[in-house]
């Protein structure tokens, strides 16, 4: 055999482990692509209910929330009826009922039955002024007025 049958034989051999090696190349390239299919397949099957599951979901949230918001316009219209109301009451009967406490108060001060002690006045050492929050004794006020 001669240098140039030799170097036709490497060079055969060497195609044959190239052509070897890219044809398991392209068989695990292959599989790879397999399995990449079959997952994005299993994937999309089920993918497509859970978007349909999620849209209906948010489909009934949004009626709730619709449902909460009337029932918020509705408490709000009945807490303004009853703030008017409220006013509207306390404007009809308030001053009519503290004149008529007062003017209780008046006769009850008049006949004598009133909160003084007997004989229509006060005992000095129990009232009180009321300063800023915070009660002052009788002993002091007078110390206070000398």
């Amino acid at each position: 055999m001669s240098g140039v049958e030799v170097a036709g034989i490497i060079v055969a051999v060497f195609w044959a482990i190239l052509i070897s090696f890219l044809a398991v190349a392209l068989v695990r390239l292959a599989q790879v692509l397999r399995a990449t299919t079959k997952l994005v397949s299993e994937v999309t099957d089920q993918a497509v209910p859970l978007l349909a599951d999620a849209s209906s979901t948010v489909r009934s949230a949004r009626t709730q929330l619709d449902r909460v918001d009337a029932i918020a316009s509705d408490v709000q219209e009945v807490t303004s009826n009853a703030s008017a109301l409220s006013s509207t009451v306390a404007t009809a009967f308030g001053g009519p009922l503290v004149k008529v406490a007062a003017f209780g108060y008046g006769v009850r001060k008049a006949l004598g039955k009133g909160d003084a002690a007997p004989g229509g006045v006060p005992p000095r050492a129990s009232r009180r002024t009321v300063i800023v929050g915070r009660t002052v004794p009788a002993a002091r006020r007078r110390k206070q007025k000398d």
